[in-house]
């Protein structure tokens, strides 16, 4: 195939674009800003673009297809010059339906845990030399990318985003894949932008839910009440699918460390957190349906190290540890202070995030993060102030994040300056630092900061 990305910048899309490439189709791309890992990766591979920008002469009838990020407008030059020309428009979900839909298509979704749950099913698959492709949101251990795609794996794992698919497909990204398998791991409204309600971001999963095919799998947590709602009727009512419920996984924890009890005896793993023990029980559940045994699972799980950027720890001494993790939105947030809070009763716990996507910085959303950062010793919350200028919001009033997360003693940081300020330790207390972010801190590297950690 002759394919063109429009917005080959983005983090699954350079990922999709290299796979391609590398399984000898001729890729070509555009953006206006490309970050790095995408930029090394796509200039190693000799697909970086020759300049920045939207270019219509980039566009050609000998292209069979032209991919649509969500980055591009829909005003995009190079789009418009493709639609002239009647060449196929696809977004990146449909682009890897059409390489998968001969596959066993497995969609891990939620509002919180795909990551990690697809992250445990790549670990425990790999560590069986089961053939299988993948999708997930950041590259997982071990491996190259965050995409695979072959000809012959029997079967796809799938993170299942419920954002929209493009500039002209206003479906959730989920709903291209058509999955057999379908996890919904909880539920917790987001992407205010795009959903400005409650009940349609929940009417997503209400669709996914709806859309499971005769035969397939209903997978859900039933310890969370929004997945819960929607889940369950078509659990009971539909005898056409097959529906698992989950929740907590069974453990015990000693000497800070988590073990999972199983039939057979108590496994020790590396992850902690309730947050984490409901996924692992999600990830066992579709390893069973996909032919690995219970015993067969816990073997590979014990030595599962985490997903990157989820509780990613980034050193530790005797008196500190740095933890990094994507949490940004609020039910992500409270999770995992809690899980860092309970694995740490006694240390001092700093807790750090960065706001930065349009529900946090919209007024209306803001108040869901009420009490998210409880169970912190201090906190902390940057906001670099050109995303209210490249967003166009107005910049929030003094004592507004302090009103909204419901705590006089959060500190509001604005600058690179203001993040090493607050992070500058303090006494000799044994000292848990948790920075959670799905952006950059403004140029602020946590793994740098890290280092120099004594």
């Amino acid at each position: 195939m002759k394919v063109h990305f429009i917005a080959i910048g983005g983090n699954v899309m350079h990922a999709l674009a290299l796979s391609l490439h590398h399984g000898g189709h001729h890729v070509t791309g555009s953006d206006d800003i490309i970050y790095d890992p995408a930029r090394t990766a796509l200039e190693k591979a000799g697909l970086l673009p020759d300049s920045l920008g939207w270019n219509p002469l980039r566009i050609h009838a000998g292209l069979d297809a032209v991919i649509l990020g969500m980055h591009a407008q829909t005003d995009n030059p190079e789009l418009a010059a493709a639609r002239a020309l009647g060449i196929k428009i696809l977004s990146f979900p449909e682009l890897v339906y059409e390489r998968s839909k001969n596959k066993e298509r497995v969609v891990i979704a939620g509002s919180h845990g795909k990551t990690t749950i697809t992250s445990m099913l790549i670990h425990v698959l790999s560590y069986h030399k089961q053939p299988f492709d993948y999708l997930v949101g950041s590259t997982p251990r071990g491996l190259d990318s965050a995409i695979r795609l072959t000809e012959n794996a029997p079967t796809i794992i799938i993170e299942g985003d419920e954002y929209l698919s493009s500039p002209l497909d206003p479906r959730p990204k989920f709903l291209n894949y058509q999955p057999h398998i379908v996890v919904v791991n909880g539920i917790a409204w987001d992407h205010a932008n795009v959903f400005p309600t409650v009940e349609s971001y929940n009417e997503q999963f209400k669709n996914l839910v709806d859309a499971v095919p005769k035969a397939g799998s209903l997978i859900y947590n039933k310890e969370d009440s929004a997945a819960e709602k929607i889940c369950a009727p078509a659990h009971k009512n539909r005898t056409d699918i097959i529906g698992l419920p989950y929740g907590v996984h069974s453990n015990r924890q000693k000497n800070g460390k988590t073990y999972l009890k199983t039939d057979e005896n108590d496994v020790e793993v590396r992850f902690f957190g309730k947050h984490n023990l409901i996924n692992v029980s999600a990830a066992k559940i579709v390893a069973n349906r996909l032919g690995i045994s219970d015993a067969r699972f816990y073997e590979a799980i014990s030595s599962f190290e985490g997903a990157p950027r989820r509780l990613e720890k980034l050193t530790e001494t005797t008196q500190r540890i740095v933890f990094l993790d994507y949490a940004h939105a609020p039910s992500k947030l409270a999770a995992t202070v809690q899980a860092v809070r309970e694995q740490f009763p006694k240390s001092r716990l700093v807790a750090l995030m960065e706001l930065h996507t349009y529900s946090s910085l919209n007024l209306g959303f803001l108040p869901q993060y009420k009490n998210t950062l409880k169970g912190a010793d201090e906190m902390g919350v940057y906001i670099n102030p050109t995303n209210f200028e490249q967003k166009k919001i107005a910049p929030f009033a003094p004592g507004t994040l302090k009103n909204n997360f419901n705590s006089k003693d959060l500190k509001e940081l604005h600058s690179i300056a203001d993040i090493q300020d607050f992070l500058q330790p303090k006494g000799d207390k044994h000292t848990v630092y948790l920075l959670m972010s799905s952006g950059n801190f403004g140029g602020f590297s946590p793994q740098e900061w890290a280092k120099s950690i004594r």
